[in-house]
């Protein structure tokens, strides 16, 4: 079966029918990047999380609070399901700014391995100093071990997911 788009052959089972091949390349460049940032970001919040004994759940229920505030541990799976949901839309986010941003500054998209790790620790403190102070999520203290682990997260499963999938998918069409 060969699918609509650029290349002709057999279409990837992951194109979604054809669709991938559609998409604009910056749109291409955050669909990928948000998805791969959502999973790694997430496993490594819940992993980080289970080293200090905390629930995979009550990682998301604490992303839901930002919105509901206490509540959210009182909610049960619906919460969890809404800190899954928020999770994936500020990781979309994230990709989409570094994507959009890409395609007017050219270095973005030529030197990813400089501009990941940079981005990484962009997000990591625009997370803690803007988003997690506009929102109604307890403020937990900041230690130096888990302000380290933070930026490390965020380099290697956000920064660098998104800054490689950019170059990537837009290598050619962003610029």
């Amino acid at each position: 079966m060969t699918g609509p788009g650029p290349r002709s052959g057999p279409m990837q089972p992951w194109t979604g029918l054809g669709i991938f091949w559609l998409m604009s390349a910056k749109l291409k460049a955050i669909c990928m990047a948000g998805l791969a940032v959502g999973v790694l970001d997430g496993l490594a919040a819940v992993i980080s999380s289970a080293l200090r004994g905390v629930s995979p759940g009550r990682v998301f229920q604490y992303i839901a609070s930002g919105v509901l505030g206490k509540a959210s541990y009182e909610m049960g799976a619906a919460t969890v399901l809404l800190g899954i949901f928020l999770h994936f839309v500020v990781a979309f986010g994230a990709s989409a700014v570094f994507v959009l941003a890409a395609s007017r500054l050219n270095w973005l998209v030529l030197r990813p391995l400089v501009a990941g790790p940079i981005y990484g620790v962009l997000v990591y403190f625009f997370m803690g100093e803007v988003v997690s102070a506009l929102s109604r999520t307890a403020k937990l203290p900041r230690t130096a071990a888990g302000t380290a682990v933070g930026i490390l997260i965020h380099i290697f499963c956000v920064g660098l997911p998104i800054a490689l999938l950019t170059s990537r998918y837009s290598a050619r069409d962003i610029t």
